[in-house]
């Protein structure tokens, strides 16, 4: 199973000051990690460092063999088109239809061919159970409905890695749920490594995975299935700000 992610005796800084400290990170193809920890604790500013909205000045960092501490800003656009990036707040343009909306990702991705991007956006709609959908206006779905499309949309250029930032945080449980059992499906069906940001810690227990947790400036990594002395890992930070 190939590394996506590798970080060595990182630090993460957010306006000069220090988020997270000597920070080691392996994750692998296919693998479900839950970010967890008290909101201002560091998870947003760790996952912004993935796709290169925030800087690596210090130590290693590696996202599909591009190095973030040498990655120039022409290089950027090319890394995040192999990342899906899920929002809490949708992010949806209110003007445009689902399908609309979709096909201005694509086409800023330098898709072409209106036949071939109509087709990817159906695929990606059938996959999250919105195939109907495709006509509607972003007002008139639910919020599980609306976060559903941003799956499809973080789903159309085939990425390997799909980060989530809290994406339950404004669904009602049942809802909740169901969305959880889609992004796991994803990850085992599609080997897509998903990293989901959340302080909803029964979601670990009703649907397990492997965690990182940051609490009282130490970053935590426990991976199923390990052995026992491998599962562990503490890594230390510095106090951290609000992210």
């Amino acid at each position: 199973m190939s590394t996506l992610i590798k970080y060595k005796n990182v630090d993460i800084f957010q306006k000069e000051q220090k988020v997270l400290q000597d920070v080691k990170l392996e994750i692998g193809e296919g693998e479900f990690w839950y970010l967890t920890g008290k909101v201002g604790s560091g998870k947003s500013s760790l996952m912004k460092t993935i796709y290169a909205e925030l800087p690596i000045e210090r130590g290693e960092g590696d996202v599909f063999e591009y190095s973030l501490n040498l990655i120039s800003k022409r290089e950027i656009p090319y890394l995040r088109r192999k990342i899906g990036i899920i929002f809490q707040d949708f992010q949806l343009l209110t003007d445009r239809s689902v399908k609309e909306n979709l096909m201005f990702v694509l086409k800023a991705t330098d898709w072409r061919g209106t036949d071939v991007m109509e087709k990817r956006i159906d695929e990606v709609l059938s996959e999250v159970g919105m195939q109907k959908k495709g006509y509607k206006m972003p007002h008139e779905l639910s919020g599980g409905e609306q976060q559903r499309i941003v799956i499809a949309r973080a789903l159309l250029n085939k990425p390997k890695l799909i980060l989530a930032d809290e994406p339950t945080g404004n669904l009602d449980p049942e809802t909740g749920k169901g969305l959880m059992e889609l992004l796991h499906r994803i990850c085992k069906d599609e080997g897509t490594t998903i990293i989901m940001a959340t302080h909803n810690l029964a979601l670990l227990e009703q649907f397990p995975g492997n965690e990182m947790h940051i609490e009282n400036g130490v970053l935590t990594c426990t991976k199923l299935n390990a052995p026992a002395e491998e599962s562990k890992t503490a890594i230390q930070t510095a106090d951290t700000i609000d992210a």
